[in-house]
């Protein structure tokens, strides 16, 4: 998933690469034309001193430029792959059903499309900046240090061995801990989440205590976590460096003793020298950023987990056509994924084209649920719906959205004008469209009064209006389109008595050869259909106008003479 995401920008992986090597074989010569210049130096041979001087500031300059471009390219590829497969997150997450974002969790779905993804981010960036050199320099100094002191080669695979074994030992403790790591960021972004969207519920209840501490106790684990990470690395560092001092002590000693203060002993052993700290930098750099690239592989498996995911429902065709508004339950049995009881059982019904239908119940009746299938947003276990007389997964996703349109439960508006949420229905909708659906939807009485009318700002989640002014909207977005089939889940709710009834009116007077199913839970808001289904435990029971279930049904019956009490 990640080399093809990067092999896209693979002019700027060649001269990445390239840059590197330039680097590399600038930190690998500097030793030996300073060894060079040492032996000229103690033979006073001035001239070979300017020659040899001049080689190394050239080879010094070629590494300074070399590592600048090396950055700007390593830099450029890292933001364009992040960004890259940050989009293919957004649109694979679009493409999920419900069932596929209740898996995850949406507080998860963020924390991979930001967290993870920067992280893989700044692995991008460390690979081409840091991790490309440090082999390279560390195998080229491993020859080179052998080339110009051969007799101390034990030194050289004694301090590798051992700074090996002490980096793969902590990484074997720190790799299972970074998978824990993310889970907790999960949790403590789910955590603020919730307490910013039910922030009034949160003051309104007077629970900021109790929220502040079911947050301290997450975060509290990740201190703990993050330390334990923290001081592992925190004795890796002295080790690498008393395994690197004890080389070059050994050195030092057997270069003396085996060729005393001869000056070509002197010379070697400075460039022997260097190519040790040259090693030693880099399984050091490797071991320090071995924490990121742990971290950011587990973050590579989690985008992977999701980029894998095939949606739980899929169209079977691309072709558009037209359908009329019938609507048929055939034996539709349905269960929530991460239930084990049914929330539909064994339902049965059909409603003509240009019907009005109502559909009461109690409280988890299965009416919200029934009003999810039809659009598809989710499917049936068992039994088959259809639409125009055509089997909901037989016809492509975009006929569905055509024919069909739903103004769910809860009203939802994004940030940015009241005519762009209404065209979220119709993203070509003309204004005078716009402006009917407001009407009928009675949202016009607040719109003619803003300043800016349908250009006026909607907030983050339309904060700036009322509940009975979003599901106006709402209503709105759901009509602009001209649906053959409207569902309004229970989105009248939050409507006074008046603009309720303004509504059902206008529903009435202008959508005639519309199919609507009303979801209600006040019988009064389906006193006016061609039917009513009533829906008990999961089981359609009964099946009617208003009157003929008053003396049939005891259960609506019984509902009904509950709101008519309460209304007197």
């Amino acid at each position: 998933m990640l080399l093809k995401a990067v092999l896209k920008y693979k002019w700027q992986v060649l001269g990445s690469v390239t840059m590197v090597c330039l680097y590399v074989a600038s930190s690998l010569m500097q030793p030996y034309y300073l060894e060079r210049v040492l032996a000229a130096v103690s033979k006073n041979d001035q001239a070979a001193i300017l020659h040899l001087g001049a080689w190394l500031v050239g080879i010094a300059l070629m590494g300074l430029v070399a590592g600048a471009l090396n950055t700007v390219l390593a830099a450029f590829i890292a933001q364009s792959v992040s960004a890259d497969i940050r989009e293919r997150l957004f649109k694979k997450i679009q493409s999920f059903s419900y069932a596929n974002i209740e898996d995850f969790n949406a507080g998860n779905l963020v924390v991979r499309m930001t967290n993870d993804v920067n992280q893989v981010q700044n692995l991008l960036m460390m690979f081409f900046q840091v991790l490309l050199r440090m082999p390279i320099i560390f195998v080229g100094a491993f020859v080179m240090a052998l080339v110009t002191l051969p007799q101390l080669w034990w030194i050289v695979i004694g301090m590798v061995l051992l700074i090996g074994l002490g980096m793969g030992l902590l990484m074997g403790m720190m790799g299972p801990r970074f998978a824990v790591f993310q889970g907790l960021m999960d949790r403590i972004n789910s955590i603020a989440k919730e307490n910013l969207r039910g922030v009034r519920v949160v003051k309104s209840f007077v629970q900021e205590k109790p929220q502040e501490e079911k947050f301290r106790q997450v975060s509290d684990e990740l201190l703990g976590l993050n330390l334990f990470i923290g001081n592992g690395f925190a004795f890796l560092q002295p080790f690498f460096f008393l395994v690197s001092y004890l080389a070059l002590y050994l050195a030092i000693y057997m270069v003396y003793t085996m060729m005393g203060t001869v000056p070509e002993g002197v010379n070697r052993l400075a460039s022997f020298d260097t190519y040790l700290m040259q090693i030693m930098f880099a399984i050091i750099m490797l071991g320090f950023l071995s924490t990121n690239i742990t971290r950011a592989l587990v973050s590579i498996r989690r985008i992977k987990e999701v980029l894998t995911t095939e949606p739980a429902m899929t169209f079977a065709t691309d072709e558009v056509h037209d359908l009329e508004g019938s609507v048929k339950f055939d034996h539709v049995t349905f269960t929530y994924p991460k239930d084990t009881e049914p929330t539909l059982k064994d339902v049965s019904f059909h409603i003509q084209a240009g019907q009005m239908v109502g559909v009461v119940g109690a409280t988890g009746s299965g009416k919200s649920t029934l009003a999810q299938l039809i659009p598809r947003l989710f499917d049936p276990q068992e039994g088959k719906i259809t639409i125009g007389g055509e089997n909901l997964k037989d016809m492509s996703q975009r006929t569905l959205r055509e024919t069909v349109s739903i103004v769910l439960q809860k009203a939802i508006l994004f940030s940015g004008t009241i005519a762009s949420n209404i065209r979220q229905g119709k993203r070509d909708a003309k204004d005078y469209e716009i402006a009917r659906a407001a009407r009928i939807a009675q949202a016009r009485e607040f719109i003619d009064r803003m300043p800016s009318t349908y250009d006026s700002e909607v907030e983050e989640r339309g904060n700036n209006f009322s509940g009975g002014q979003k599901q106006r909207m709402s209503i709105a977005r759901g009509l602009v389109s001209k649906p053959k089939v409207l569902i309004l889940d229970d989105s009248t709710s939050a409507l006074d008595a008046q603009s309720e009834k303004l509504v059902q009116e206008a529903l009435h007077k202008d959508l005639k050869g519309t199919t609507t199913i009303i979801i209600a839970q006040k019988i009064s808001s389906v006193l006016k259909a061609d039917k009513i289904l009533v829906l008990d435990e999961g089981r359609l029971i009964g099946e009617g106008s208003h009157k003929e279930l008053l003396e049939s049904n005891a259960v609506y019956r019984e509902i009904f003479e509950t709101q008519k009490g309460k209304e007197a």
